[in-house]
């Protein structure tokens, strides 16, 4: 953790003693925290992207399966702003739909490296039977410029499920977690104000006790094991990383409640296999 990440979060901090919580349960917590962007369409940031606008792909990739989110320009990033191995170049093209149903991938990204030319592709293309709702769905999508704000991120999730009983515990290690969750939840307007779309960090939902993550790992493997998506995948949530969380029910009507977390395994980012990204969907309507 920087100096500067370690000051931001004093108020964490400071709460965190106050409610008597113990020195070291604190300052271990605090080991967690990482780095993100935030991503909103207003403040004085740099511009990094945009929310919807034309969709341009390559000609040779296949139309998406899913709704057009946003795209994001790797190069207008600033260095540093995450800890995530990203490309220093090119866009990422982000795609899913809001509502959760089975253990299928929502949504999907496509890496567009520097240069690769590109043409402006049908956003309703993934709609195969032309359905009305879907159409006003997107009409209620997100338009307009991102700008990016440096952020840190905390865990939002306090237990982790295993194979015996009891089934849920505490994090590893940090036996007071749930209270630091708590105390988290209380500052961290703050410290670092929620946006509609986050790369890195930390997954959040409306309900969290089990990281998000590990959700979308288990419906990996799951939808893996039902051939509806490509191996191999690991099962180990530590295998993979937040890539990006958009809050969709901050932006879309009638989809309130709704987050969307791109995860992807750290090998396949290093390798830039951003095709490899499994989207999962909290969403309680």
């Amino acid at each position: 953790m920087t100096p500067e990440m370690r000051d931001r979060l004093s108020p964490f901090r400071d709460k965190a003693i106050a409610e008597g919580i113990p020195a070291e349960d604190i300052e271990r917590w605090l080991t967690t925290a990482r780095p993100c962007a935030t991503l909103t369409r207003d403040g004085d940031g740099p511009l990094v992207g945009r929310f919807g606008g034309p969709l341009l792909l390559p000609a040779d990739a296949p139309d998406p399966e899913h709704p057009y989110v946003a795209t994001v320009d790797l190069a207008a990033l600033p260095a540093g702003l995450t800890d995530l191995p990203l490309p220093r170049d090119g866009q990422l093209v982000f795609f899913a739909f809001p509502e959760s149903d089975g253990y299928e991938s929502k949504g999907s990204v496509v890496y567009v490296p520097a240069g690769t030319a590109v043409v402006e592709r049908d956003k309703l293309a993934w709609d195969s039977f032309g359905w009305d709702e879907n159409e006003e769905m997107l009409d209620e999508f997100p338009q307009g410029p991102l700008r990016a704000t440096a952020n840190v991120s905390l865990p939002f999730h306090h237990t982790v499920e295993q194979a015996h009983e009891p089934r849920f515990v505490s994090l590893p290690g940090h036996p007071r977690s749930e209270e630091l969750v708590a105390v988290w939840e209380s500052t961290r307007a703050d410290i670092a104000p929620e946006g509609s779309l986050q790369i890195g960090g930390y997954a959040d939902e409306e309900a969290v006790e089990l990281d998000p993550v590990a959700v979308a790992v288990s419906r990996a493997v799951d939808a893996v094991a039902a051939g509806e998506w490509d191996g191999p995948v690991s099962a180990d949530a530590t295998d993979w990383v937040l890539l990006a969380d958009w809050v969709a029910g901050l932006d879309v009507e009638g989809w309130e409640s709704s987050t969307v977390h791109w995860v992807i395994q750290r090998e396949d980012l290093a390798g830039r296999r951003f095709d490899r990204t499994f989207t999962s969907v909290f969403w309680n309507p």
